[in-house]
């Protein structure tokens, strides 16, 4: 079994020591660096003083994206049964007909 590592990543200038596995390292700096950017776009906005609550709202626009792609991809599972069900639909209208044809 491989040991977590230490690794360091920054986020608003600021370091953070994280323990993560190493197979799980670049998952790890890819997230950093995705808060960073979003927590930078908030604190650049003005809008917001204080580490903490950028934080906050940048957990709550990444929690939104998060529930909105969730969304999007339980539709597409809706519609691919959707699909199914209309395809079962008109191989049963053929069978009938075919049969209907013989008979």
């Amino acid at each position: 079994m491989t040991q977590p590592q230490t690794v360091t990543v920054k986020i608003l200038d600021k370091d953070y020591p994280i323990h993560c596995p190493p197979q799980q390292r670049s998952n790890l700096e890819s997230a950093a660096r995705y808060l960073d950017g979003k927590m930078r776009e908030i604190r650049n906005s003005g809008k917001v003083i204080g580490a903490d609550r950028i934080a906050v709202l940048a957990a709550l626009n990444i929690a939104h994206e998060l529930l909105q792609h969730q969304g999007s991809s339980a539709s597409a599972g809706n519609t691919h049964e959707q699909v199914r069900e209309l395809l079962e639909k008109v191989d049963r209208a053929l069978h009938e007909e075919a049969g209907q044809q013989q008979g």
